[in-house]
């Protein structure tokens, strides 16, 4: 079939040509059209529950919200996880779905589910559901800066609410935009108890007139003369003085009681759950634009660029929105780098080609079938929904040399034959020659490529992050050499007979050609000598090996380095909000203050992004750094982090140091942002966090340790007023009558809202500031009875302070607290071995509580289980489809042990370099699996054409023949052989030269192929020759024996 597939198509030019071109002008079309990342999206399927309570501690909120819905999501169907995390007045439930889920499918079984959630939740509580956005969603962010003065915190933060907000929320493949810092503005009444004892006024009737006294109303049409009115009652507050002006009631004499007369009127900040500082100069407005599930990243980032662009001109003089993260740049150096990789891959192998056959015509045969294939694989991309990314077009990088490896072998071939068509006197037509000359080697060369092509599908079962991050390298690879394999017997052929013309250099005049026989020649003499030597030295080289391989550390991955640097510092929980805004106006100065550093923007607590269930000690700065010849000499990424974690040493402060996407992805996977985390998990936050301190303390010292932190799960502190009972059933009070005072008076409650053109602000009514900031004022807090009596507070409740949690997390409905150890200096799965064994000498859970061990070590562990059976399974497909291509099983095992002559150098080369074993270099050794199985069948296919070539002229019949086939296979078709595997590195090398986004991801999967393809080419070389002439030589001696017997008998 393949054969006649060959010379149809070398037959055929005008249909392959005009397949040619519209696969060219339709590649061309789906590059363009192919969207553009960084990275594959690696978070999982997740639906977030946001519920807001206001004012209600942590407490409240995890056993009357978090808890009700935690519990009756945890039977949802796909779902793999559920996370509950309770603040002061707001809960996230984040639910975390199977991988393949359709996000809006699981969020519609989130909201069937809600519906039987809602008749168990406070009244007036209502969930909803979060942004239709994954957790790499933050594509980019943005600050308010006035350059002028004369803008506050509040305008700017208005700006950013009530136009900035709507502006880029209109912005097509926009999910949310998120705002953070500045100051919401507020209208606050404060109320002097004192005054309102001596109008005999209960503050419930002043919260009531300020209500009614904010509202517009309508009544139909009027017509006068013709013309229709409509009806309008105004009575919106416009202003403080409209708001002293609401009468609260009556005294004796009938005089009106304005809100003027109980208390002062004026404008303030709302409470604040979150702040940001840009540079350290000082608090900020700023926002996150989340983009929505699915959407194009680029197009998305770009479309909000351009409408900030246009509504520049619009906002107020002086103010400018600065961009402090915008991913578009990762995107456009990891494309870049890409790029310029493979262009570099194409043409060191154009040249290599070239420089082999010296004859630039039939070099075009190989040249230009790269380029289609790599089009082909591009249309492919498009309609499976592939986007183009550092992992996409790195499965096109790895497999640039193989794909051209049986275009190689074809014109090399073709070479051949016509060299002994001109000794032999042309006995047939040239085309006929060279479509014989491509049939020959185009059976087993196509089954080569498809071996290749067929190993790495084992790469697809990987599950979870790694798979969602290997796959679209598993894809790319797969499609370019499945269409190199496609073209390599279709266009191939016709371009030989179109290309292949004029002088052909004769194989023993090329210059490089005559080196390499006069080299290889006196080894394989010498190793057809000396066989047992050399197979003895054979397995001594692969025994060698094992030690280096057992001392391996491992991890998870590399880093995907981004360009951009994420400083996640953790303070002790019960800070303020200003000593927060204070700290991170330290930490940025100190920051900024390193030359490599561009900008760095810092937010601390939450933003008002579901995606963002930050506690307020939790700080994030995100440190955008300037390109790299700009830096310091010889400074280099974990040397700039570690300066950077000597300067920020601040008391009361834990750093933590990693990346935006990356942080995000941790977080939403396993929730842990360190490198390894451990979830200490049981009833009772307390002893949760006595557990937590004392893992740390036993970690501290455990060699790579930078950084341990332990939640303090129970370290806020609370203000309690216990109620007596007895005391308000005295007065005729109620709980609730009690409660609604300590929420209004102290707390404060937001009766109403204005509404002033396109923007919304509460109404805040509340004590005196001076009767809320000490026990003493808190007493005077007055209560009214029914009777109209005012009673101090201190006679209806207990007042003391006490500790708890400022954040109260759950996985699966259990309490949990979280362990961060940041890593240095040491791969991740030896650290874990020994910080496990610590803590189980150190540490003893009580009944009840048991550790998971987390983070990227979670993900390791699960991808070690999946290796178990994805590289056995590798093995056993190149197995089969060897032996549908040779079949014969002796073939196959020889074929094979190139495998173990590649590990040789692979683990070596991974030794060399420092590299950890990691799933990388795993899907480097898969995709090298591949690659041996080609060289050995191309080794194997020259030897097996020079002994049947002389079996069948009757040539055969002693070893010294058997020999002389041998040298003919091997040494005279070193050039092919050579080519093959120089094309091969030639295209693997620039990647080891590669620098930026996604690199050291691509070098480990490049690192074990290189190594490999070395000592395998050159086992190969040596020890293939030494294991044919075993073989065939017993067979020879079989069959003479069968002769002799068969002489004798006649």
């Amino acid at each position: 079939m393949i054969s006649r597939l060959i010379e149809w198509s070398a037959t055929n030019r005008f249909i392959i040509g005009l397949f040619t071109l519209f696969a060219v002008a339709w590649g061309i079309w789906a590059l363009r059209n192919t969207p553009l990342d960084a990275i594959p999206d690696l978070s999982d399927v997740q639906v977030i529950v946001q519920t807001e309570w206001a004012e209600r501690s942590p407490t409240l909120v995890e056993d009357q919200v978090t808890y009700p819905i935690v519990t009756s999501l945890l039977s949802a169907p796909k779902v793999k996880a559920v996370r509950g995390f309770s603040f002061f007045g707001i809960s996230f439930v984040y639910i975390i779905f199977e991988d393949g889920t359709n996000l809006y499918w699981a969020r519609s079984r989130v909201l069937e589910y809600m519906q039987g959630v809602q008749g168990r939740l406070p009244q007036g509580v209502t969930p909803i559901l979060g942004p239709d956005a994954t957790g790499v969603g933050w594509g980019f962010e943005y600050a308010l800066v006035d350059e002028t003065g004369r803008h506050d915190l509040a305008e700017l933060r208005t700006l950013n609410d009530w136009y900035v907000h709507h502006w880029l929320l209109s912005v097509p493949g926009v999910a949310e935009v998120a705002r953070v810092g500045g100051f919401v503005k507020q209208y606050q009444v404060s109320i002097d108890p004192a005054t309102l004892l001596g109008f005999k006024l209960p503050l419930d009737r002043v919260i009531e007139a300020i209500r009614k006294g904010n509202k517009d109303t309508g009544g139909r049409v009027v017509e006068f003369n013709g013309r229709e009115y409509m009806v309008r009652g105004l009575g919106y507050i416009k202003s403080l003085k409209d708001i002293e002006a609401i009468a609260v009631g009556t005294d004796e004499r009938g005089t009106p009681i304005l809100v003027r007369d109980i208390g002062r009127v004026g404008l303030g900040p709302d409470i604040r759950r979150g702040a940001a500082e840009l540079n350290g100069q000082g608090d900020v407005a700023g926002g996150i634009v989340v983009i929505r599930y699915g959407e194009n990243s680029l197009d998305v980032i770009q479309r909000v660029k351009a409408k900030i662009q246009q509504i520049a001109p619009s906002l107020p003089e002086g103010v400018k929105i600065v961009t402090t993260y915008d991913r578009s740049d990762l995107i456009y150096r990891s494309i870049a780098t890409l790029k310029e990789k493979l262009i570099e891959e194409s043409l060191i192998v154009s040249l290599v080609i070239i420089v082999f056959l010296f004859h630039f015509r039939s070099a075009l045969v190989v040249i230009l079938t790269l380029p289609v294939a790599i089009l082909m694989s591009f249309i492919a991309m498009y309609y499976i929904g592939v986007g183009s990314n550092i992992m996409s077009l790195g499965g096109i990088a790895i497999a640039i040399g193989a794909m051209i490896d049986a275009a190689i072998i074809m014109v090399e071939n073709a070479h051949t034959r016509l060299e002994e068509w001109e000794k032999e006197g042309r006995p047939i037509d040239r085309t006929r020659l060279l479509i014989e000359a491509a049939q020959q080697v185009g059976r087993p060369l196509f089954f080569s490529l498809l071996i290749i092509t067929v190993s790495f599908l084992p790469v697809f079962t990987l599950e979870a992050q790694e798979g969602r991050l290997f796959r679209p390298l598993a894809f790319t690879k797969t499609f370019s050499m499945f269409f190199s394999a496609f073209l390599a017997v279709t266009l191939g052929p016709l371009l030989m007979v179109l290309l292949v013309r004029g002088k052909i250099q004769p194989e023993e005049k090329n210059p490089i050609n005559r080196f390499l026989i006069r080299v290889y020649q006196p080894v394989v003499h010498l190793a057809l000598k000396w066989k047992k030597t050399v197979l003895v030295m054979a397995l001594l080289a692969m025994a060698a090996t094992v030690p280096v391989f057992l001392q391996f550390g491992s991890e998870f991955m590399p880093p995907l380095y981004e360009g951009t640097l994420l400083y996640m510092p953790t303070a002790l929980p019960g800070a303020s909000i200003t000593q927060v805004s204070q700290l991170l106006q330290i930490q940025d100065r100190i920051i900024k203050h390193f030359p490599e550093v561009e900008s760095v923007f810092a937010k601390g607590g939450r933003s008002t992004s579901a995606t963002d269930p930050a506690p307020l000690e939790m700080i994030e700065a995100v440190i955008n750094l300037k390109p790299e010849e700009q830096w310091r000499k010889g400074m280099t990424v974990e040397r700039l982090i570690d300066e950077m974690d000597k300067a920020l040493q601040i008391p009361g402060v834990t750093n933590a140091w990693t990346m935006p996407i990356k942080a995000r992805i941790d977080m939403l996977s396993t929730g842990i942002r360190t490198p390894v985390g451990i979830k200490v998990l049981g009833p009772k936050l307390e002893v949760i966090q006595r557990i937590g301190q004392k893992i740390e303390a036993a970690l501290k010292p455990v060699p790579g340790t930078r950084n341990v932190f332990a939640e303090r799960v129970a370290g806020g502190y609370y203000l309690d007023f216990e109620i007596k009972r007895n005391e308000i059933a005295r007065y005729g009070l109620t709980v609730t009558d009690v409660e609604d005072v300590i929420e209004t008076a102290i707390g404060g409650s937001t009766v109403t809202t204005t509404i002033e053109g396109r923007e919304r602000f509460p109404v805040n009514v509340r004590y005196f500031r001076g009767l809320r900031d000490s026990l003493d004022g808190l007493r005077r807090v007055l209560v009214s009875t029914p009777m109209g009596a005012q009673v101090p507070i201190t006679q209806l409740v207990d007042l003391r302070m006490s500790s708890g949690t400022t954040l109260i997390r759950s996985e699966g409905g259990e309490l949990v607290g979280y362990v961060y150890v940041d890593v240095a200096d040491r791969d991740i799965g030896s650290y874990v071995a020994d910080a496990q064994r610590v803590v189980a000498e150190k540490v003893t859970l009580p009944q009840g509580y048991h550790l998971v061990w987390s983070g990227q070590f979670e993900y390791m562990e699960r991808a070690k289980e999946r290796l178990k059976i994805v590289i056995p399974l590798t093995l056993l497909i190149v197995f089969v489809l060897l032996y549908f291509n040779t079949a014969s099983v002796t073939k196959v095992f020889i074929v094979l042990l190139a495998v173990p002559f590649s590990l040789i150098g692979a683990f070596w080369l991974i030794y060399l370099l420092g590299y950890n074993l990691s799933v990388a270099v795993w899907v480097g050794i898969i995709a090298l699996a591949g690659v041996d199985a080609e060289t050995g069948v191309i080794m194997l296919l020259y030897l097996d054409h020079a002994y049947e070539k002389r079996r069948t002229a009757g040539r055969m019949r002693t070893m010294e023949d058997l020999q002389e086939a041998i040298s003919e296979g091997a040494v005279r078709r070193i050039r092919p052989k050579m080519m093959t595997v120089m094309a091969i590195l030639m295209g693997l090398l620039p990647i080891m030269w590669s620098h930026g986004a996604g690199a050291d991801v691509m070098k480990r999967i490049a690192a074990p192929m290189i190594g490999g393809v070395v000592t395998s080419f050159i086992l190969e070389l040596i020890v293939y020759p030494v294991i044919f002439e075993v073989w065939r030589g017993r067979q020879l001696t079989r069959t003479g024996a069968t002769q002799t017997l068969h002489e004798g008998k006649s």
